[in-house]
């Protein structure tokens, strides 16, 4: 099921579409869908490792989760207080 998620880019980004979509015989929809599965299928091993990487640094608790969004050590987090659990 497809939805309507739109995004933004830039105008000059938006002519490229426009002029590969139309030369190519596509929608610019259909072309910008190919290029993300392409960009995200060459960087497969990429995104595997910082996924790896990420899991590697949560633990389970919360401190962890609050130390991966925020960029705070564990121990800066102690020193601010902690994080309950």
């Amino acid at each position: 099921m497809a939805t309507n998620s739109p995004i933004k880019v830039s105008e000059e980004v938006d002519q490229l579409i426009s002029h590969a979509a139309h030369f190519l015989g596509r929608s610019k929809k259909d072309l910008v869908d190919a290029a993300v599965r392409d960009y995200i299928e060459a960087h497969r091993d990429e995104l595997n490792a910082s996924i790896q990487e990420v899991m590697h640094k949560l633990d389970g608790s919360n401190a962890a989760v609050v130390s991966m969004m925020t960029g705070y050590t564990k121990s800066e987090l102690d020193e601010l207080g902690g994080v309950p659990e």
